[in-house]
């Protein structure tokens, strides 16, 4: 026979842990999520777009190697952030960190054909050293802000492989900074160019990966500790 003074009291535990209980916000789904991020990346773009050589551009879009590259770098950006926002939700499938990989093969690729199309003219298929510095600064400064946005917005989350999510990140940030690029590129694609854009992909998705997937494996170890 149940105790009824135990009964009373479990009661009124349960009470009391019901009124304490606060709602939850529900987070936003990964397309919402990478609507908003490239929200942020279009107007940083709009910030950016006066300082930019506008006639120029005309004439590089112009180019369809040019063209299809920017494309690529777009839609790499895109699918990267969504990779990365998928991948952050617990029980989605890691096959999403492939989505990426077909823009990103058409951005770097068409930038080959490019460099295949400088040789033809040349002396050409050489960037001088300024244009290589300014080009390699441009891509990490504006890497940089987009990447800590988006591990800010992927905090809230529960990665189970934050270094994966942490580095698509990077990518989408990398890919988004040469898609900006191409409004200040002085000059068409050459070999040198696509060396500085394969050096700093690779340093922004590999910096991401360590410590954007550090902080991502923090948030979800003090997310599993909590009671």
């Amino acid at each position: 026979m149940s105790d009824p003074v135990n009964h009373h009291r479990v009661a009124d535990l349960v009470d009391d842990l019901a009124r304490s209980l606060t709602p939850v916000r529900r987070l936003p789904g990964p397309g919402r999520r990478t609507l908003a991020w490239s929200g942020a990346v279009l107007a940083l773009g709009a910030l950016l777009l006066p300082l930019s050589d506008g006639a120029g551009l005309l004439g590089r879009l112009g180019v369809p190697d040019l063209r299809y590259a920017a494309l690529g770098a777009v839609l790499t950006a895109v699918a990267a952030a969504f990779a990365a926002f998928q991948s952050s939700v617990p029980g989605r499938s890691p096959a999403w960190a492939l989505l990426p990989l077909p823009p990103l093969v058409l951005w770097l690729g068409v930038g080959g054909l490019g460099c295949l199309r400088g040789w033809i003219a040349p002396g050409s298929s050489l960037a001088a050293p300024e244009e290589m510095r300014g080009c390699f600064v441009f891509l990490m400064s504006v890497s940089l802000p987009l990447s800590v946005l988006l591990v800010l917005m992927l905090r809230r989350a529960c990665p189970l492989r934050p270094n994966l999510t942490a580095a698509l990140g990077g990518l989408a940030a990398a890919a988004a900074a040469g898609a900006l690029l191409v409004p200040f590129h002085p000059h068409d694609a050459t070999a040198t160019d696509l060396l500085v854009h394969l050096v700093a992909v690779l340093l922004v998705v590999g910096l991401n990966g360590l410590l954007g997937g550090r902080l991502l494996e923090r948030t979800d170890r003090s997310e599993a500790l909590r009671p």
